[in-house]
């Protein structure tokens, strides 16, 4: 008899316009396009929802909701995923 768990795998999908990347044990992160909008929709197990916007000058999908702060889509990502995995991320 086995006496390991099995170990849960990490999966990504890109489908519609809709990226959705399931990492057990952290949970489930989506981000969606809204074209109309101009925007980026992340939902995070980790800070929870945002809308992104490009911000033409610098090129960069902004959060600008937060007035302590603006923090791009990049900026996020790869905190979030340090966090979790405790490695550096460079999206460069």
């Amino acid at each position: 008899m086995d006496d390991h768990a099995p170990v849960e795998e990490f999966e990504v999908v890109l489908a519609s316009g809709v990226l959705t990347m399931t990492l057990p044990p952290h949970g489930t992160w989506v981000l969606n396009k809204q074209t109309p909008n101009r925007q980026i929709w992340w939902s995070s197990p980790l800070s929870g929802p945002r809308r992104y916007e490009y911000e033409q000058d610098t090129g960069e999908w902004v959060y600008t909701r937060d007035d302590s702060h603006s923090m791009t889509l990049k900026q996020a990502m790869k905190e979030e995923f340090q966090q979790i995995y405790e490695i550096p991320l460079d999206l460069e």
